[in-house]
């Protein structure tokens, strides 16, 4: 879809354990910074997208979430739509609110994104991601993972998916272990991502983990599901991200010289396909460009869903900073590090900025129009002009339920 929005603000909470602010809280800090950003008023505001993965299971509000964090921040009256589409649920709120401010039914939306994952039972934290897959096909997903485990040799892997961590890290586990026995990608090669992801979280505030790793420090942490040990899997978080979208008019109307434009915003599902045929992250990827006019030579910047190291690595390949099979020497030749040819992840990405679920894919396009607005601080790329933002939620099948992807410009 292309897009005529305009990001005329952006707030975010700092992501981490926050267990004694409610989800109200989270959602209102991160909205009163959008608004104060985007220098408007609440009453401006003419719809919201609300976009919350998991509430109903770890908080028990369902239904009207949207509507009780933004009462709780004095907006009322407005169109409030709910969005719930795993991990991708924030960007696929931003997706709907593009799409209403281009076909021109509003001026100004706002887009939220809010999350909280941390639970004194953390089995409840772990429903949260074992409700991301086909539950009537639950059973028979654990045995093939497994059952994968078991036969290639990964003995932690073999046992506690979604007890004592979400089912999800099992699933990246095993694309790894397909990958490197496929394109003989190496376990140093994913702790170069998580190295690489904890030097710029280290320099992003707003991140949940700020600690610098190096190789070594990755590869010696206890092991999670092999190859994964535990700074190669993003963490469970608390957290807020909220952006204000305006028509060109309106942007023109508030003074909006420097303009961040959603060049385009494009969300598919996953399908049936052949083992060989690309996946929902390709197709969306392609689109994407197609639509923006850009490729990926023209990327400046980008976010992408790193929900583990491998993840990242795949995603250099769909995204076509490499091609199919080349992720480990582009991770090995620097590119993807703040000062390389493309820095991938400058928050630290969801690996050590955090991954509050329902609001990771907005978080993603606060990173990016800071980055584009020149006001990144030490993680600024210089010169940054197109960026791009990958996020996906869910499984069934071999792929991705929800993915969506985001070309900025300005």
């Amino acid at each position: 879809m292309k897009t005529t929005a305009i990001i005329a603000g952006v707030g975010m909470t700092r992501f981490g354990k926050h267990l004694e602010t409610g989800l109200k809280a989270l959602g209102g800090e991160a909205v009163n910074a959008a608004i104060a950003d985007a220098g408007i008023r609440k009453e401006d505001i003419q719809a919201a997208y609300v976009g919350n993965a998991a509430a109903g299971l770890v908080t028990g509000q369902e239904s009207i979430r949207g509507q009780v964090v933004l009462r709780s921040v004095g907006i009322g009256k407005i169109p409030v739509i709910n969005v719930e589409n795993a991990c991708a649920s924030a960007s696929t709120a931003l997706n709907q609110a593009a799409a209403m401010v281009t076909a021109g039914l509003y001026d100004v939306v706002l887009a939220v994104g809010v999350e909280k994952l941390y639970h004194e039972d953390k089995k409840k934290s772990f429903a949260a991601f074992s409700g991301a897959v086909d539950v009537e096909a639950l059973a028979e997903i654990m045995e093939r993972l497994r059952a994968g485990a078991r036969a290639g040799g990964a003995e932690k892997a073999a046992s506690g998916a979604g007890e004592n961590r979400s089912m999800f890290m099992d699933i990246y586990a095993s694309a790894a272990r397909g990958h490197m026995k496929r394109w003989g990608t190496t376990v140093q090669q994913f702790a170069k991502i998580s190295a690489k992801n904890s030097f710029h979280g280290s320099l992003n505030p707003r991140a949940q983990f700020r600690e610098a790793l190096t190789v070594e420090d990755v590869l010696n942490s206890p092991m999670i599901a092999e190859p994964l040990t535990r700074p190669m899997c993003s963490p469970i978080g608390d957290g807020g991200a909220a952006v204000i979208l305006v028509s060109e008019k309106k942007a023109r109307e508030l003074g909006i010289s420097n303009p961040v434009r959603i060049a385009t915003s494009v969300l598919h599902s996953g399908w049936d396909r052949g083992t060989e045929e690309n996946g929902t992250a390709d197709l969306c990827v392609q689109e994407a460009y197609a639509e923006a006019g850009v490729g990926p030579k023209d990327l400046s910047v980008l976010e992408c869903h790193d929900a583990s190291a491998p993840a990242e690595l795949m995603a250099y390949e769909s995204i076509g900073l490499c091609a199919k099979g080349e992720g480990g020497p582009l991770v090995d030749s620097g590119a993807t590090t703040l000062g390389g040819r493309i820095p991938v992840n400058t928050s630290g990405g969801l690996l050590r900025k955090g991954h509050p679920v329902g609001a990771t894919g907005i978080a993603q396009i606060v990173e990016l129009t800071e980055q584009l607005q020149g006001r990144a601080g030490p993680r600024q790329v210089e010169g940054a002009k197109v960026a791009l933002a990958h996020n996906g939620g869910g499984s069934i099948g071999s792929d991705a339920a929800a993915m969506c992807v985001t070309i900025l410009t300005r």
